[in-house]
């Protein structure tokens, strides 16, 4: 795997505005190259990342093209397992973005030292569980071995937004780790994973713009769900839903899951009280309950509604951080190790020389 200043490499696809990059790159990581199709997501994310974006159909990327990465990342899109669901299901690999993933990881010159994918909760058990069992499979059958958990942000971060995500991690060469003691990523990894648990999230009014924002974001008597909101929000000290008929009001100092729909106005809209009414989430609130700081910008030519997709379609940084941190780790105790026996493999030839 290509080291430099003992930063690991890493290759993303389906960036979206880089919060999976953003997480490995506060560990320490080298961001090589990044991929997204979106031009409104591209545009944020070149206004906050340096790196080389690759703006282009994952359709259209060759792996001999790109550069090779220890770390190959990836938060692919779940609704083409649907539509398969519906017609041909993995027979037609050419529709589903999974196989681009697997597809490019043949390609490259040099096949990933790790995988790390994530995607909604729900994909563990599509389909019966198939669909699962068909990418664990297809990752194992290339020599990786394979880790999953569902991950909630509120559980292992002190972000107070209860998202729930299923995190794939793997490693190159060592898919029958169990076996072998010498497969030393996979053993440190499954000491270490999932990581151990937080006892206390940040208050949600941390995270809220402080005093009065745009009106734009309140609502008033004249806007239609206005009585449903007075009769329904009584407490200051959690994040609301409208959700096109109703309030729906979560656990105490959490957040919701932030969803890509919630700038649309009529559903998943999340909803707080403060000293000047009833008012939805500004978008960089948004990006703060997925643990973005205020050196993340916002670009100003983009609407609202591109901000608050973008939010809800991203990852909690501080999660990815977390798990940064233990693939580093692992990889550290192997590769480390690696180093520190050719060294002392070269001592002993060069003594038995002299001698």
């Amino acid at each position: 795997m290509k080291k430099e200043n003992n930063q690991y490499t890493v290759g993303g696809l389906f960036s979206g505005i880089g919060g999976i990059e953003l997480g490995f790159e506060k560990l320490g990581y080298n961001i090589s190259w990044a991929n997204e199709f979106d031009s409104k997501a591209c545009e944020t994310y070149r206004f906050n990342h340096k790196h080389n974006l690759i703006e282009d159909d994952i359709h259209n990327l060759r792996g001999e093209e790109l550069q090779s990465v220890g770390v190959l990342t990836g938060g692919f899109p779940c609704q083409a397992f649907s539509v398969a669901g519906n017609r041909k299901g993995f027979d037609d690999i050419r529709g589903n973005l999974f196989f681009q993933i697997m597809r490019l990881v043949d390609e490259l010159s040099e096949k990933p030292k790790v995988l790390f994918l994530e995607n909604v909760k729900n994909f563990y058990t599509h389909d019966g569980g198939n669909t699962f069992k068909t990418v664990y499979k297809e990752i194992e059958k290339r020599g990786y071995s394979v880790f999953h958990k569902v991950l909630n942000t509120a559980d292992y971060t002190d972000i107070p937004q209860n998202r729930e995500r299923i995190f794939i991690i793997c490693f190159r060469n060592e898919r029958d780790w169990k076996l072998n003691p010498d497969r030393v990523c996979s053993w440190k990894f499954n000491s270490l994973f999932p990581p151990s648990k937080i006892d206390d999230n940040q208050h949600i009014k941390d995270l809220l713009e402080n005093g009065e924002v745009d009106k734009k974001y309140y609502y008033d008597e004249s806007k239609y769900m206005y009585n449903e909101l007075k009769e329904s929000m009584t407490s200051r000290d959690t994040v609301y839903q409208w959700r096109r008929k109703y309030v729906r009001e979560n656990q105490s100092d959490q957040c919701p899951t932030l969803t890509a729909n919630m700038g649309t106005g009529g559903h998943n809209v999340p909803l707080i009280i403060d000293d000047y009414g009833f008012r939805k989430l500004t978008p960089m609130e948004c990006f703060k309950f997925q643990g973005f700081d205020d050196s993340f910008q916002l670009p100003p030519t983009l609407s609202n509604s591109h901000l608050y997709k973008q939010a809800g379609n991203s990852v909690t940084i501080k999660l990815i951080e977390r798990l940064a941190e233990i693939i580093k780790i692992s990889l550290d105790e192997k590769y480390e190790q690696k180093e520190t026996q050719i060294i002392v493999e070269k001592t002993e030839m060069y003594s038995n020389e002299i001698s």
